[in-house]
């Protein structure tokens, strides 16, 4: 039988982000959907810094690899691979276990599993595809944060995040922003409910991979589904991402990830795009010329619980005087 090669595996970024390995020694991290493309690289980034990596995937070849890859770059026990179906209550119970089981507690537990190939414009989703998009990264969400939140809360020690998306998409995959939308929202209110990090020890925050790897499908397409996705999108070319010929690795985006971990006390309550954590890392991009030099400023608090009112151009007159909603 063929050993499987993970597609798309690059060296690690690690050296370039200025970060201590062994800075994450003691810590034990779940990674959901780990076993290639964005949750993988954050996965090896994570056990680079010496954190013990549970991946959570339901892929089982390449869930397998993943484990094997990790453990030979950062050492024995570095990785445990359990085959995870983050939308099913009891898979994610019968993960929990092992987890604590083989480590005894989770310090960190990073959100990422979904199904971008299901993605498709509101007019021609299919209610199965919007479903199962829903069900891995709202319910699998939930389920991740019930399980794993009281221990944190009991060491008053932790860090929650979540892989978000873009609020509106033009090449298409609507219904996967939708769903996308509904974990993040869940995020959100799971910061405020937990309060300041002083208080809980727990900090929350969301990440935008945007323009990072490939779309994988959970389970793997079959070859039909895949020539569906290739009709949807294909006049679409992805261009290329600021500071970067084209995509960003993979390795870069969990560079980036790992950062935000390290960092995340501030960034709690926050919503974090790969972009912003280099500008911040002071990341050596391949193309320096073409990153942005400037950013947008954050929403107040008291427009942010209320933004979809506050999209679009509104009333042509509007009766009252207007305030800018950044929180400067």
């Amino acid at each position: 039988m063929q050993e499987y090669k993970i597609p798309g595996v690059g060296p690690l970024s690690m050296d370039k982000s200025k970060l201590k390995k062994g800075a994450l020694a003691g810590e034990v991290a779940v990674v959901t959907g780990a076993a290639g493309n964005v949750g993988l690289g954050v996965a090896r980034s994570l056990a680079w810094l010496g954190a013990r990596v549970v991946i959570a995937d339901v892929n089982e070849e390449p869930g397998k690899a993943a484990e094997e890859l990790i453990n030979s770059e950062s050492g024995p026990a570095s990785a445990l691979f359990v085959n995870t179906d983050v939308s099913d209550e009891a898979s994610m119970k019968a993960m929990a276990k092992k987890t604590f089981d083989k480590f005894g507690k989770v310090d960190i537990l990073i959100n990422n599993a979904m199904a971008m190939s299901l993605g498709a414009p509101v007019l021609t989703s299919t209610v199965y595809q919007l479903d199962r998009m829903y069900e891995i990264a709202a319910r699998g969400t939930l389920i991740g944060i019930q399980l794993f939140v009281p221990g944190m809360q009991a060491r008053h020690h932790g860090v929650v995040t979540y892989m978000s998306t873009a609020f509106c998409h033009p090449i298409g995959p609507s219904n996967y922003c939708a769903a996308k939308a509904a974990g993040g929202s869940i995020m959100m209110s799971l910061a405020s409910e937990l309060g300041p990090v002083a208080n809980s020890g727990i900090a929350v925050f969301t990440f935008i991979p945007a323009g990072v790897g490939m779309p994988r499908s959970v389970p793997p397409p079959t070859p039909e589904m895949m020539e569906e996705f290739k009709k949807r999108f294909k006049d679409f070319k992805m261009p290329a991402m600021p500071g970067y010929e084209a995509n960003i690795p993979s390795e870069d985006c969990g560079a980036a990830m790992a950062y935000c971990v390290i960092h995340a006390d501030e960034l709690h309550g926050s919503g974090i795009m790969v972009g912003q954590a280099f500008r911040q890392m002071d990341w050596p991009f391949p193309k320096p010329e073409t990153v942005q030099k400037s950013d947008f400023q954050r929403l107040n608090d008291m427009a942010l619980p209320m933004i979809f009112a506050f999209m679009g151009p509104g009333f042509r007159d509007p009766k009252v005087p207007l305030s800018p909603i950044s929180r400067e």
